[in-house]
């Protein structure tokens, strides 16, 4: 059932109001100048070229390089990224930093389209790379980003800023991991140019994280108590990532077999879940508190053993059998381990 309550408090918003200087303080840091930025073109054969066909010919020599189960998990990493469209709408529900005109000149709003507009450059990226490659059935990719867009997604962070502040920290070091053990994967089967480009991809989305973890932080600052609660109660509606309602028009259990081998490839795994637990805890200095109120701290309790129990769960986590993609002309990739 969905739940249109307005659950933000009166004090949140007069938290998130009261942040507008900070935030303004740090936007020169944390989103850089257009003309001081990467391009999707800067990275893929230049097509206005007179030697253009031996360029895309040597792009795709080295492209060729890439095994299947790389080659799935670019392909999820992209569709995620071109789902933007629902992120942006989403961020501009949080109550307090949204953009209400489109083109407002306020610090949040600022941010809000920053972020957006850096963003949008990865799916711009990743989606040309994916096409000169001819490795992929792009028809059954653009489909699969057509129904994840229309089918949307529910980050459980309402329309509450603490939550979704804890919600884009978590899924930013979430994405930033992706993409540089995908770069990692595409550097061992000796394609260097993914490497780049997903290096200089990770390190947007390190530069993300850094700036809503800092949010937070300040959050923590002002409102340790129900900074600490907003954090117990994402963690225990569990992050749900980006991506889970992909479709390719085929398959409704797309996302799953996608997490699968991104799981066994070792791009984004159960792992790396507890360790970034771990790694906000640790950020927002959550054992350290004190002055809580009973709640606050059974919050602070359950947050500081939450990791530990995320490690022990990815410890048993076992892989099997194949996967059959449609992304790759129906070919199977291997889940069984190698022995």
């Amino acid at each position: 059932m969905e739940n249109n309550e307005i659950k933000v408090t009166s004090s949140q918003l007069e938290v998130v109001k009261s942040m507008e200087g900070f935030v303004e303080q740090n936007l020169s840091t944390l989103l850089k100048p257009v003309d001081e930025s990467w391009q999707p073109s800067d990275f893929l054969p230049d097509l206005t070229r007179d030697d253009w066909r031996e360029r895309v010919a040597e792009f795709r020599v080295d492209a060729k390089r890439l095994p299947d189960d790389v080659l799935v998990v670019l392909v999820g990493d992209m569709v995620t990224e071109e789902a933007l469209p629902t992120y942006q709408t989403w961020l501009n529900r949080l109550k307090g930093i949204g953009d209400p005109t489109g083109s407002s000149s306020t610090p949040w709003a600022r941010w809000s389209r920053g972020w957006t507009s850096e963003e949008n450059r990865h799916g711009d990226l990743l989606n040309r790379y994916l096409y000169l490659t001819g490795r992929v059935d792009m028809r059954s990719v653009e489909t699969t980003v057509h129904h994840l867009i229309n089918n949307g997604f529910d980050p459980r962070a309402e329309d509450d800023p603490y939550l979704g502040f804890v919600y884009t920290s978590f899924q930013e070091r979430a994405t930033k991991i992706s993409h540089r053990n995908v770069g990692t994967l595409a550097k061992r089967a000796g394609e260097e140019q993914l490497h780049k480009i997903c290096g200089m991809i990770a390190g947007d989305e390190a530069r993300h994280e850094k700036a809503y973890k800092l949010f937070m932080s300040k959050v923590f600052e002002l409102d340790p108590n129900g900074a600490v609660l907003a954090f117990a109660k994402m963690m225990k509606a569990k992050i749900a990532m980006p991506a889970i309602l992909m479709h390719d028009g085929k398959d409704s259990n797309l996302y799953t077999k996608f997490s699968l081998v991104a799981q066994k490839a070792g791009v984004y795994t159960a792992k790396d879940y507890a360790d970034i637990i771990g790694a906000l805890v640790e950020e927002w200095k959550v054992a350290g508190l004190s002055g809580l109120s009973d709640s606050s701290a059974k919050a602070q309790d359950y947050l500081c053993g939450l990791a530990d129990r995320y490690q022990k769960l990815a410890e048993r986590v076992k892989f099997s059998g194949s996967e059959k993609f449609s992304w790759i002309y129906d070919r199977e990739v291997s889940l069984s381990p190698i022995s």
